[in-house]
Formats: structure tokens, C-alpha cells, sequence
């Protein structure tokens, strides 16, 4: 069963949909009581990290997350779902995020490059076996964002995308826990491989 993490800034009905065309019926849900009974949960996420952070806090969702992922029980962030994952985001002052994942979001600086970063690009693959991108194909996702993860560890970097002279974290991964910069759920056969990847995998909450 796979629950979808509700906390007002979610991409919520395309995310849904896209789980639907895979065969699934996901739920969405505020509630940390009804997320529990999920074997996988999906953080997604479209606005500011500082009003996210309020708003997951304002939910109860955050001790919840952080348990949920502590218990290394499959969790895919997507857009600013995934840099909700990471320790500390500059973007409208410093604000703290969930820590799970180490590393500090911050906003591109190349005054020769449109920001946000909109539209395609190319993946380059950082970690091929990784069960993430298991059988994707080589091609492009589909970005919007104005701020990237500077990652604080090497080991979680799976995929990568070069945008305004940086290379942008665009998949990441610790354990069960997965997460994208841009959106699967409108990136064709490659984001729709990455999320049928994340649903057939089994985890530890699978056992439960």
C-alpha cells in the first residue's frame, strides 16, 4: 500500500495519477496514524522549503518522517520533497530540514542561465546499479527548479544533471530511502521506470 504524504505543497494529482497508470491505487493523507499503515510513502512537493518545513511541523509529519525513515523504510521525496530530506536550505533564510539525508540546499548563482531551471535535461548516471535506475534508459527529466542540493556525501549521489556550470543532484539515495530533484511523474518512460523501480522493490516495511 503506498501512501502519499499530503501536506498542502504536493503535486498530489499528478503524482497519483501517474501511480494509477502503474497498476496502484495510492492514498493520500495528513494524518501520521493512516501514513503508518502505508509499506511506502511519497513526499512530494512544489514551493518554498522554508513554508514546507512549516507546514509538514504544523502536521505532526515531521517526527513522523524522520521515525519512518530512521526505520530505513522506503521513502521517495520528489522536487522539494527530495531537498526536504536534506539538513538546511538557504532559500528565504536558513531553514532546517529533516536531516536524513546529509547535504544543504542553495540557490544557482550563474547570472548567464535562466532561473529557475526549467524544461529537460540529461541525466548522467552516477551509480548504474543502483535499484533506482534499474532498466532506465539513457535521456532527459523534466525540471523546475530554482534552488539544488549541494550534497554533503558523495554515496547518496545516484544521477546527476549539469545546469548553470553545476552539477545538480538529480537522484539521490540511502538505503530505502530515494529521491528525485525533478518530477518522475511527468518525465516520460524514464521518471515512470524510476517510480515503477521504487513500488517493486521490496523493503524492510514489507515485512511488516
Amino acid at each position: 500500500m503506498i501512501g502519499i504524504i499530503d501536506y498542502g505543497m504536493g503535486n498530489l494529482h499528478s503524482v497519483t495519477k501517474a501511480l494509477e497508470r502503474l497498476g496502484h491505487q495510492p492514498f493520500l493523507s495528513e494524518e501520521p496514524e493512516e501514513l503508518a499503515k502505508a509499506s511506502k510513502l511519497i513526499l512530494p512537493g512544489v514551493g518554498s522549503f522554508r513554508d514546507g518545513m512549516a507546514e509538514l511541523e504544523k502536521r505532526g509529519l515531521t517526527p513522523f518522517i524522520k521515525q519512518w525513515a530512521a526505520d530505513n523504510k522506503p521513502l521517495f521525496g520528489i522536487c522539494l520533497g527530495m531537498q526536504l530530506l536534506f539538513e538546511e536550505s538557504e532559500e528565504n533564510g536558513k531553514t532546517q530540514g529533516l536531516k536524513i539525508l546529509p547535504g544543504h540546499v542553495r540557490r544557482f548563482k550563474n547570472g548567464d542561465y535562466k532561473v529557475p531551471h526549467m524544461g529537460w535535461n540529461r541525466l548522467n548516471f552516477e551509480q548504474p546499479e543502483h535499484p533506482v535506475l534499474d532498466k532506465v534508459p539513457d535521456g532527459h527529466v523534466y525540471f523546475v527548479h530554482s534552488y539544488f542540493v549541494q550534497e554533503g556525501s558523495p554515496e547518496v549521489l545516484v544521477a546527476t544533471a549539469d545546469y548553470a556550470g553545476e552539477r545538480v543532484p538529480a537522484v539521490v539515495g540511502r538505503g530505502e530511502i530515494w529521491g528525485a530533484q525533478f518530477h518522475p511523474e511527468k518525465s516520460s518512460v524514464l521518471g515512470m521506470r524510476m517510480l515503477k523501480n521504487f513500488i517493486d522493490k521490496e523493503g524492510v516495511a514489507d515485512h511488516d
